[in-house]
C-alpha cells in the first residue's frame, strides 16, 4: 500500500452517556498502487499514547458509489483522496485557532470506544455546521491490532538498525577527527616554540641597537635644546617688542573710537529732539486735517441739499413753462378765432341788410370772446411775471451753489496742501528714524570692536607672561616649530597662540 496522508490531529471524541473529550489521533489514509488489482483506499486512526486504538475502513470503488449517492458528494473515485486529504489539511493548519473553521468528531454509540464510529469532517459558521463527509469506520479486531502492532514493531527495528549504523559512522568520523587534531596539535606547538626562540633572539637585538639609538638621540636633543634657547630668547625680544606697538596702536584707536562714540550719542540726542518736535507739528497737522475734513464734510452736505432745492425749482419752472406754452397756445387758438370772427363780420357787414336780426346775437358774442380774451391776456401777463421771479430765484441759488463750490475747492486745496506737509513730514520723520537706526548699529558695532580689542590686548599680557614665566612651554612650541618648517611667524598673535600654559605638548615632553 502506498501511504498518502499520515498526520495526528485533533479529534473530538463522543460517546454516548460521557462528556465529548479531545484527542490526538493519527490520520492515516493508503492507496494501493498498481493499476491491475482494485484500487481501494484504507483510513486508519491509531493514537500513539494507546497501541490498541485501532479504527478501519476499506473504501473500495461500489462502495464509494453508495457513499456518494447517500452523502450528495460531486467528485468520483479517483479524485477522492485528494480532496479528502485537502480536508484533513484545512483542519491540521486551523487546529491551534481559538476558534477553528473545520473540525473533526469520532463518535460512538456505545459508553466505551469500541465497536463501529462515525468519523466526520465538520465546518463551523455563525449559521450552522455543514457536515462535508462522514465516514464509518469499524473498531479493530485482536488479528488486526497484532498486525499494526507487528508492523509497527517491525518498522521501529528498522529505524533502531538504521540509527545503529549512522551511530557506528559517526563514531568513526569523531574518532578520525579527534585523531587528525591530536597529530595537528602536535605540530603547532613545535612551530610554537620556535617562534619562541626566534622572538627572544629578536628583542635582545633590538633592545641592545634602541638603546644605542636612544642615546644618540638624546645628545642631539641636548643640542637642540641649546639653539632653540637661543633663538627662542631672540624671538621673545622681537615679540615683547612689536606687542607693545601693537598695545600703543590699539590704545590710540581706542581714545578715537570713545570720541566718534561721543560725537554719535550728540548725535543720537539732537536726532532724538528732532523727532519729538516733529511728532508734536504731526499731532497738530492731523488736528488740522481732521477739523478740515469735517468742514469738507459739512459744507458737501449743504451742498448736496441745495442741488436738492435747485433740481425741485428747475422742476417747477419746467412745470410753469408747459402750462404758459399750453396758454399761448390757447391764446394762438383765441386769435384764429377772433379772426375768423372779423372776417365773419367783414361778411356780416356785407349781409348787414339781409342778417340785421342776428347781429345783437353776434355782438353779445363778440364782447363775451374779448372778455374772455382779455382775461387770457392777464393771466399770460401773471405767468411771465411768476416766470421772471422764478428765473431770478434760480440764479441767485445758482450764483450761491457757485460760490460755495469755490469755497469747497479752495478748502480742498487746503486740506490736499496739508496733506502734502503731513506726508513730507512722516517721511522726514522715518529717515530720522532710519538714520537714529544706523547710528545706533555703528555705535554697537563700534562698542564691539572697542571689547574684541581690550580681550585682545588682554591676551596679549597674558601670553607675554606666561612668555617670560615658561621657557619649558616655549621650546615644546618651537620642537614642533623646528619639524614643521613651513610654520610662518609674521603674526604676532598668532606665534604666541602656540604658547599658552599647560599646554598638551609640554604635559607630554615632561
Amino acid at each position: 500500500m502506498e501511504k498518502l496522508f499520515s498526520k495526528e490531529l485533533h479529534v473530538t471524541v463522543k460517546c454516548r452517556d460521557s462528556e465529548e473529550r479531545k484527542a490526538n489521533i493519527r490520520v492515516t489514509i493508503e492507496q494501493s498502487p498498481s493499476p491491475v488489482h482494485k484500487r481501494d483506499l484504507l483510513v486508519r486512526l491509531t493514537d500513539n499514547g494507546d497501541p490498541y486504538f485501532l479504527f478501519n475502513l476499506t473504501i473500495s470503488e461500489e462502495d464509494f458509489q453508495t457513499l456518494k449517492v447517500q452523502q450528495g458528494l460531486l467528485i468520483d473515485f479517483a479524485s477522492f483522496p485528494q480532496k479528502f486529504i485537502e480536508l484533513l489539511n484545512l483542519c491540521y493548519s486551523e487546529q491551534e485557532s481559538d476558534s477553528p473553521r473545520f473540525l473533526l468528531y469520532l463518535s460512538c454509540q456505545s459508553p466505551v470506544l469500541e465497536g463501529s464510529a462515525t468519523f466526520t469532517v465538520v465546518e463551523t459558521n455563525a449559521f450552522k455546521h455543514l457536515n462535508h463527509l462522514s465516514l464509518r469506520l469499524a473498531h479493530g479486531s485482536d488479528n488486526e491490532v497484532k498486525e499494526y502492532l507487528a508492523v509497527c514493531l517491525s518498522s521501529l527495528k528498522v529505524e533502531k538498525q538504521n540509527l545503529y549504523t549512522k551511530l557506528k559512522k559517526t563514531e568513526e568520523d569523531l574518532s578520525r577527527q579527534l585523531s587528525y587534531a591530536q597529530q595537528t596539535l602536535c605540530e603547532k606547538t613545535k612551530e610554537l616554540d620556535k617562534l619562541r626562540l626566534e622572538w627572544t633572539n629578536q628583542t635582545s637585538t633590538l633592545s641592545s641597537c634602541h638603546s644605542q639609538e636612544l642615546q644618540l638621540e638624546r645628545q642631539k636633543a641636548v643640542e637642540l635644546q641649546n639653539k632653540l634657547q637661543q633663538h627662542t630668547e631672540q624671538l621673545r625680544q622681537e615679540l615683547e617688542s612689536a606687542h607693545i606697538k601693537a598695545s600703543q596702536q590699539l590704545q590710540s584707536r581706542l581714545t578715537e573710537l570713545e570720541a566718534s562714540c561721543r560725537e554719535l550719542t550728540e548725535k543720537k540726542y539732537k536726532n532724538e529732539s528732532a523727532i519729538r518736535d516733529l511728532k508734536i507739528k504731526l499731532v497738530g497737522a492731523e488736528e488740522e486735517s481732521q477739523r478740515l475734513k469735517q468742514q469738507v464734510l459739512s459744507l458737501r452736505r449743504e451742498n448736496s441739499t441745495l442741488d436738492t432745492e435747485v433740481h425741485e425749482k428747475e422742476r417747477l419752472v419746467s412745470q410753469l413753462q408747459m402750462r404758459v406754452a399750453v396758454l399761448e397756445q390757447e391764446i394762438k387758438d383765441k386769435d384764429q378765432l377772433m379772426h375768423s370772427t372779423k372776417e365773419m363780420l367783414e361778411a356780416t357787414q356785407e349781409q348787414r341788410k339781409s342778417v340785421e336780426e342776428n347781429a345783437e346775437s353776434k355782438e353779445l358774442k363778440i364782447k363775451k370772446l374779448e372778455a374772455t380774451v382779455k382775461s387770457l391776456s392777464e393771466e399770460l401777463i401773471k405767468a411771465n411775471g411768476i416766470i421772471k421771479k422764478l428765473q431770478g430765484e434760480v440764479r441767485g441759488l445758482v450764483r450761491k451753489i457757485n460760490v460755495k463750490n469755490t469755497v469747497t475747492v479752495s478748502q480742498e486745496k487746503v486740506l490736499q496742501d496739508t496733506s502734502e506737509k503731513l506726508q513730507s513730514v512722516e517721511t522726514a520723520l522715518q529717515s530720522a528714524q532710519q538714520q537714529l537706526i544706523s547710528k545706533d548699529e555703528q555705535v554697537s558695532k563700534l562698542k564691539e570692536q572697542l571689547e574684541m580689542t581690550v580681550q585682545k590686548l588682554n591676551e596679549s599680557r597674558e601670553v607675554l607672561k606666561t612668555n617670560e614665566n615658561g621657557e619649558e612651554a616655549s621650546f615644546a612650541c618651537f620642537m614642533m616649530w623646528y619639524n614643521n618648517t613651513e610654520v610662518e611667524l609674521d603674526d604676532p598673535f598668532q606665534s604666541l597662540s602656540c604658547v599658552s600654559p599647560g599646554s598638551s605638548n609640554l604635559k607630554q615632553l615632561s
